[in-house]
């Protein structure tokens, strides 16, 4: 039986990197889930790589049939863009296991569209000042450093990832990202606990 095994974590707790590293693990053969998305592609991004671009009519068609596992949508000054997973072929558990990244409430959304045996969170964990310290150095270097919305998602995070709402999504297991090579080696060996089960 495959498995979705799903990323969660405050910002700047090291989510990406993680990701990415597990995905290149070839003894791990973990397959990525391409998301949907309503906003425009941006020079550089391939259809089907980054995201499947495709538009809010399609999005609700594929609603009313049920192929909906999760969605999000975000204000922007461009007008409301939906991010969404859809049940398509990409999507075997019979035969694959899965990575994707996400959040507290796309794990429990996707956790209760394909079943608690079926999806694994790993909620990485880092210190509230290791992490603003993080999340500062990586602003300072963007051509425009946006600290007001750094600070909003810091703030915000504290809320999402609350005691309280880890507990109510029954996640009781995290790994701390204090060093990302003991950190990773953690999240492997948890991962093939899963695979040989």
């Amino acid at each position: 039986m495959g498995r979705v095994f799903c990323i969660i974590g405050k910002s700047s707790s090291g989510k990406d990197t993680i990701y990415k590293k597990l995905l290149r693990n070839s003894s791990l053969s973990l397959r990525r889930i391409v998301l949907y998305t309503t906003r425009p592609i941006r020079a550089g991004e391939r259809q089907g790589v980054e995201y499947y671009f495709t538009t809010t009519k399609n999005m609700e068609a594929l609603q009313e049939e049920g192929r909906i596992i999760e969605s999000r949508s975000y204000d922007t000054v461009c007008g409301i863009w939906h991010y969404f997973m859809v049940k398509d072929d990409q999507i075997d558990l019979a035969r694959f296991d899965y990575l994707i990244i996400g959040t507290l409430e796309s794990y429990i959304m996707i956790r209760d569209y394909f079943g608690q045996d079926k999806v694994v969170p790993i909620y990485i964990d880092l210190e509230d000042g290791e992490r603003l310290t993080r999340a500062l150095r990586r602003e300072k270097n963007q051509s425009k450093p946006k600290y007001e919305e750094m600070c909003r998602r810091f703030l915000a995070d504290t809320r999402d990832f609350s005691d309280e709402n880890l507990e109510q999504a029954g996640i009781m297991k995290s790994f701390l990202n204090n060093d990302l090579k003991s950190c990773l080696a953690e999240i492997v060996a948890y991962i093939v606990s899963f695979q040989g089960a």
